[in-house]
């Protein structure tokens, strides 16, 4: 399943990573007539943290500090997941990008909402290839073991008692058929042993943490799973610690769902380690896209020390690889055929606890507009049942200000900028059939669209 076009994909990937979150960090809007679908809150079983705790298990995702403030995202991330993992907050360059000076303003962001949200992180990563500051490159070899180790022992200390589980050492195997180790400034500098010690140096700076190996193109048996498979063998008969092995499981039409995916985490397990899916993403739509989700799921479920799933970003949008489309939530967080196919895989019902047709997706519109001020409107459409009520967000930028309100009664936070809007004699809607309530808005200089947020139905 290694293919040359996968490859040269993936080794761009962490910078596509970070440039995407620049990019669309700043887009936290929803411009005319687009369409939010999102619910709201609902009982353990009907989302996908709820159902995969049943089963005692995670589910995850990856998440970007920079997209926190954004209320969908973070209602989507509250709501449907109960573990993170920052996508690139913890990798070396971004906490010591000078030597022995550290900086983890924004992983304590994620984190800091992550404990409390009562979720698991996942710390990713400790040692890897990639992402790394050009001082460390630079480096002789007594000077770079100095360095990766104060590295470990300073960020994991840090996060003492805070990480479920780390990547300690990342990507360290090359793609193709020889099985050998890539090279690195870790591994041309100290050779195959710079693994085994990043192991022990990590045991002696958090000894509770789950300390993990992570790659990917090692879903099925091939030549590059075997070498690791091999290592971790190793590892388990001469006592070096290691509790963990993670599969990426980045998929795509040239690189599938392995059919021996399950048994591959299987012999991995009867080592004696855990398994984790830790950067889920298959790139398609509809029911191919969904067959391949539940499948993965199913086969996390069938290895007893499967512990859990990480899908690596929410909606699309925010995606590495967005426009392949490969996550659970399109860009307006709405839950695609995917979402629905992990939770039954799951076991989870999306009936809510005898709500679960009853949805709603919302629509908004500009509708006029002044010198200083503007009118929107939005417009609530019931799902596939009817629905006995609703409620929508709105939110208004810094400058901005909601004037007047009317076909609806709304609430406000302590900002006085985030509206909560629920129905005022229009609430009892029938399958499809919609309803409305609009507001003004004075727009003090910003004309930017509110942010139209989930919409809960009832």
């Amino acid at each position: 399943m290694v293919i040359n076009s996968r490859q040269e994909l993936r080794d761009r990937h962490p910078r596509l990573r970070a440039r995407r979150a620049f990019s669309l960090g700043v887009v936290g809007f929803l411009t005319a007539a687009s369409v939010l679908a999102l619910s709201g809150p609902a009982s353990a079983a009907s989302t996908l943290g709820g159902a995969a705790a049943a089963k005692g298990r995670y589910f995850g995702a990856a998440v970007a500090a920079g997209h926190l403030g954004e209320s969908p995202y973070a209602a989507t991330l509250d709501t449907e997941f109960n573990a993170v993992t920052p996508e690139n907050e913890m990798k070396w360059d971004a906490v010591e990008g000078s030597r022995n000076s550290f900086t983890f303003g924004s992983a304590d962001q994620i984190v800091g909402h992550a404990q409390g949200k009562g979720m698991k992180i996942r710390g990713h990563t400790l040692v890897w290839h990639s992402q790394l500051p050009g001082w460390v490159g630079g480096l002789s070899a007594t000077e770079l073991r100095s360095a990766m180790n104060n590295h470990i022992t300073k960020v994991m200390q840090h996060y003492q008692g805070k990480i479920y589980a780390w990547d300690v050492v990342n990507e360290a195997f090359q793609d193709g058929n020889s099985g050998a180790r890539r090279s690195s400034p870790f591994q041309d500098k100290l050779g195959d042993g710079f693994i085994e010690e990043a192991f022990r140096t990590a045991r002696a700076a958090d000894p509770n943490a789950k300390l993990c190996y992570n790659d990917y193109n090692t879903d099925g048996q091939n030549a590059k799973s075997n070498a690791v498979y091999n290592m971790v063998k190793d590892f388990k008969a001469r006592g070096v610690p290691i509790d963990c092995v993670g599969f990426q499981s980045h998929f795509n039409g040239q690189s599938p769902v392995p059919g021996d995916y399950q048994q591959n985490l299987q012999r991995f397990a009867d080592l004696g380690v855990d398994v984790q899916i830790t950067e889920l993403d298959i790139e398609g739509s509809g029911t191919a896209q969904a067959d391949s989700y539940r499948r993965v799921t199913q086969a996390c479920l069938a290895v007893s020390r499967c512990t859990g799933i990480t899908v690596w970003g929410i909606p699309d949008k925010y995606s590495w690889r967005a426009s392949g489309t490969p996550l659970l939530f399109d860009d307006n967080y709405g839950k695609k055929p995917a979402y629905n196919a992990v939770l039954a895989a799951l076991g989870g019902s999306s009936d809510g606890g005898g709500d679960g047709d009853r949805t709603c997706t919302v629509s908004y519109a500009e509708t006029q507009r002044w010198g200083d001020r503007f009118n929107g409107q939005v417009t609530v459409r019931a799902g596939s049942s009817a629905i006995s009520g609703w409620t929508v967000t709105v939110t208004v930028r810094s400058a901005q200000s909601i004037a007047t309100t009317w076909n609806g009664s709304p609430s406000w936070d302590s900002s006085g900028k985030v509206m909560t809007m629920r129905p005022n004699g229009n609430g009892n809607l029938g399958a499809g059939a919609t309803a409305g309530f609009g507001f003004t808005v004075m727009a003090n200089g910003d004309w930017s669209a509110p942010t139209i947020g989930s919409c809960t139905a009832s």
